[in-house]
């Protein structure tokens, strides 16, 4: 893995998801195979003992972010799983966004 500097984006990506856990609707499957691939592929566990909907939205993009940065593919299947993050990683900031604006809508704002 390799060091990286954080990105102004990146931290804004991780602000707006939210600190639980939150249903990804029909994107679930996608988002969490995706999670799954890399932990597989690059040997890595970061969730021991919490089923993948028990990680809250934050904590995951922010994970997703930093194997982004850090991870380097060695082989294919890890390029594979590797190439996936930055569709994963949109996805889950686009679902923090709606949920944002669903929020700021049932308090009248």
């Amino acid at each position: 893995m390799k060091d990286y500097i954080h990105e102004l984006s990146e931290q804004r990506m991780v602000r707006r998801a939210p600190d639980r856990p939150i249903d990804f609707g029909a994107d679930r499957d996608y988002i969490f195979s995706c999670l799954k691939d890399v932990e597989h592929s690059f040997g890595l566990q970061e969730f021991p003992g919490l089923a993948p909907q028990q990680i809250p939205a934050r904590v995951l993009i922010q994970q997703l972010i930093v194997w982004w940065r850090t991870l380097e593919p060695a082989n294919a299947t890890q390029q594979t799983a590797y190439a996936r993050l930055p569709g994963t990683i949109r996805l889950i900031d686009t679902i923090s966004a709606w949920w944002a604006e669903r929020a700021g809508n049932a308090h009248g704002d």
